[in-house]
């Protein structure tokens, strides 16, 4: 069975963007792939590094809402970054094969200083983050990795640093192929990217009164002032959250463009029928919080440690270390 490797940071509980982006997308994968799921607290340290009090929380809480939507720990091997040295010193490794310069032109990072206003805080382990990651990737030899478009350039690198040392050392890596979610990237309630750190998240656990009180707050057409104006859906992002929640989302569109609908009244809607779609999820995340998830994470660690093994000592063998 081919091989996929994927990972998303301990933010703590996930938001709609990450079901949707990625999460649907990961437990569909399970039945064709031997996957690895990785919860990145490594790279959570790269932005967020003052304050780790809460961090094995956070890990907690995002392995349960892992499971919660559908990701297998009999089917998938969950586990925590740090728990496998290996990807260290692959990427340490690593790092003496990418240069400044090459780091530097990496669009994701000028996007990071410019959101979280970085600008002369950027630090060794933010720039060299696409190293890491490509660590994180290549130590599984995985086929194929799914991905964000935003997520491309990080790819590619991975892909050049295999190619790389391939080249230098003899192959020992594939150049794993992108996945691509054919789901729409899905907004923030404040149009932005859906992100914790933006306070503009709709979460997967919020109670449906916490989802009304969003919806209600979310951008809408701003040339829609009165109930009867028509309106613009293609910038509205309740309509966004009604393209996943609501079946009936043709309908809708004719109603607001007509001027049938209001805003009001079509929030409303929207967080009835968000609060229905993730009920299951709320209660599947309640009796998880029960179960032994030290233990699951534990034992996904014990088998990727030994995919990383094997992979540390062809690379090992290939550069003659000793």
């Amino acid at each position: 069975m081919k091989r996929l490797l994927s990972g998303l940071r301990p933010t703590g509980k996930i938001h709609i963007g990450n079901l949707y982006g990625a999460l649907s997308n990961w437990v569909k994968l399970q039945e064709e792939y031997r996957c690895f799921y990785e919860v990145a607290d490594w790279h959570a340290l790269t932005t967020a590094y003052q304050d780790t009090s809460n961090l094995r929380s956070l890990i907690k809480e995002t392995v349960i809402d892992w499971i919660s939507v559908g990701i297998d720990p009999e089917k998938s091997v969950l586990f925590v970054q740090s728990e496998v040295k290996e990807h260290a010193e692959l990427h340490l490794l690593f790092s003496m094969l990418v240069t400044v310069s090459r780091l530097e032109r990496n669009p994701t990072l000028k996007e990071m200083v410019r959101d979280m206003e970085l600008q002369e805080q950027v630090s060794y382990g933010l720039l060299g983050y696409p190293v890491l990651q490509a660590a994180d990737i290549l130590i599984y030899r995985p086929d194929v990795v799914p991905i964000g478009e935003d997520q491309r350039a990080h790819l590619e690198l991975t892909r050049e640093i295999a190619r790389r040392f391939n080249h230098l050392y003899g192959k020992v890596f594939p150049e794993p192929e992108p996945i691509f979610s054919s789901f729409p990237k899905v907004p923030g309630i404040d149009r932005r990217k859906m992100s914790k750190s933006y306070g503009n998240a709709i979460f997967v656990a919020d109670e449906p009164d916490e989802i009304k009180k969003k919806v209600m707050q979310a951008f809408t057409d701003p040339e829609k002032i009165k109930k009867n104006d028509p309106g613009h859906p293609e910038g509205c992002v309740v309509f966004a959250y009604h393209q996943i929640f609501n079946p009936g989302v043709s309908e809708l569109e004719k109603e607001c463009k007509r001027g049938n609908i209001g805003c009001v009244a079509c929030k409303k809607r929207c967080a009835e029928l968000m609060a229905k779609a993730l009920e299951p999820y709320r209660e599947k995340r309640r009796e998880l919080e029960r179960e032994d998830i030290e233990g699951i994470l534990r034992e996904g660690a014990r088998r990727a440690r030994v995919v990383a093994g094997e992979t540390m000592e062809m690379v090992r063998e290939a550069m003659r270390l000793w």
